[in-house]
């Protein structure tokens, strides 16, 4: 009897692993057909994306981070679009040199430096790792070297500040709207260069996705792992580097400039740039684990990731440090301390919950949560071949509280930035108000689908965890 069980149990999770590869085949990846709704806000995006960085960017340099006061301006006749364009600083070749340097450095570190960090750091997993099976059955391989990666350029930038002084610690601030055409330029040659491989010259042809549609394909990108060579995989290179790794320099560069300014460094910029700083170093620690989310398992390569991380991460990501520079904040020792402990309690529900998920799905729920088993229910779907497969929706733990409490936790750290700047202009809280937008729009869409895949148990679970972020609220 013992016997059976354990076979029927081994069965179960053989057909579990089967079916997340045949389903997910089934619904990974962009859209096959394009509403009307979804083609009219990609448009609105390309369109007006670019402009709303200028111009969060350029009230910054002309209007000391006031949203307003430009409308005014042009409303009130005071200026002329002219006006502004013209004491906009322009692509200069320094900056042309800084950004080439920047991205060349970061393609050498991700390309030919194999990782190193996960031989002498305990609980870190480097190297070369597996990602999670493409639409077209294909495992990729990936070399994990982004910790390795931003230690380098951070122990680089720091030798350079306090040693060797081959440039100031202000370079970026000093050089950001014309590094801003700089990433500009080479987020959109990115985005067209994969697409037209996604024509020619594919990686894997069965990968790709044509909906007839020029503007969707464009933004949503054609390939799935768009690729140069072994280890050169655009989407891993431009969602971790450069981007990601910049942001603590971009940071640092402001806090540099406060220190330049007004001859210190508040505790609200200290505050957004260690905050902060541990958002990147969770990224980049746990590297490994990020190829199994919906940014590396879904989504393809297009200009919405192309550009965005080219542009829209790193302009967008640093405002509130941008702001400090114009509006230096020193805050009392009690709100330093209230926002402090918000962000470390939001980081640590961030990270638990992530945990939580995980250690459930290693051990098949044969785990501890808070001290005891986990409780979950047992769904059942069909695959596209119409064979019946279980898998297990915890309810135990931070996902008893609701459906994805783990972004509860990242919204936590991103109200935590914002209010270490006050309340005088509201350029700061764009981070917050954006990513709420964002997280509840996946919060749907991944509902959606699980919605189709589970049924009448997906409604179950709901019953189960009834909230899908803030529990008792919604």
């Amino acid at each position: 009897m013992a016997a059976h069980q354990e076979k029927k149990s081994e069965e179960r999770k053989r057909k579990s692993t089967q079916n997340d590869t045949q389903t997910s085949q089934a619904q990974w990846g962009r859209a096959w057909e394009v509403d009307w709704f979804s083609l009219a806000s990609i448009l609105f995006l390309l369109m007006f994306a670019p402009f709303i960085v200028y111009y969060f960017i350029m009230s910054c340099d002309q209007y000391q981070c006031s949203l307003t006061d430009p409308v005014v301006d042009l409303l009130m006749g005071n200026k002329h679009l002219s006006d502004i364009w013209n004491k906009t600083p322009p692509l200069t070749y320094r900056a042309a040199g800084i950004y080439t340097l920047w991205v060349t450095f970061q393609v050498f570190l991700y390309v030919f430096i194999p990782d190193l960090c996960h031989k002498f750091l305990p609980g870190y997993v480097g190297g070369v790792q597996e990602g999670a099976v493409t639409p077209a059955g294909v495992v990729n391989k990936y070399e994990i070297n982004g910790l390795q990666a931003w230690i380098i350029t951070h122990l680089l930038w720091f030798a350079n500040a306090y040693y060797f002084h081959w440039f100031s610690p202000t370079i970026i601030f000093d050089n950001w709207i014309p590094l801003l055409w700089c990433a500009n330029i080479l987020g959109y040659v990115v985005s067209t260069f994969a697409m037209i491989k996604g024509y020619l010259f594919p990686t894997n042809a069965k990968d790709c996705k044509f909906t007839g549609n020029f503007f969707y394909d464009y933004m949503m990108g054609i390939e799935f792992n768009p690729r140069i060579g072994k280890w050169f995989d655009f989407k891993l290179f431009f969602n971790g580097r450069p981007g990601i790794v910049a942001w603590t320099l971009i940071n640092l560069s402001y806090a540099a400039k406060q220190q330049e300014l007004y001859g210190q460094v508040t505790n609200s910029m200290i505050l957004v740039n260690v905050l902060q700083g541990i958002y990147v170093l969770d990224f980049f620690w746990n590297e490994a684990w990020y190829l199994k989310t919906i940014d590396i398992c879904h989504d393809h390569f297009g200009w919405y990731l192309g550009w965005g991380d080219c542009v829209w991460l790193p302009y967008t990501y640093t405002l509130q440090g941008l702001y400090l520079v114009y509006h230096p904040v020193q805050l009392c020792t009690a709100n330093a301390m209230g926002i402090l402990i918000l962000g470390l309690i939001g980081y640590y529900i961030f990270r638990m919950t992530n945990h939580q998920k995980d250690l459930f799905r290693r051990t098949n729920g044969n785990c501890k949560i808070w001290g005891k088993k986990p409780e979950y229910i047992e769904c059942s779907y069909m695959s596209v071949d119409g064979t019946k497969f279980y898998s297990k929706l915890m309810t135990s733990g931070f996902w008893g509280w609701a459906r994805h409490f783990n972004y509860t936790g990242d919204l936590m750290g991103s109200l935590a930035y914002c209010l270490a700047c006050g309340f005088e202009h509201i350029l700061p809280y764009f981070y917050i108000i954006y990513m709420m937008i964002l997280l509840t729009h996946r919060c749907l869409r991944d509902e959606h689908r699980c919605l189709s895949k589970y049924g009448k148990d997906w409604k179950r679970y709901t019953a189960a965890v009834p909230y899908r972020l803030l529990p008792g609220v919604f």
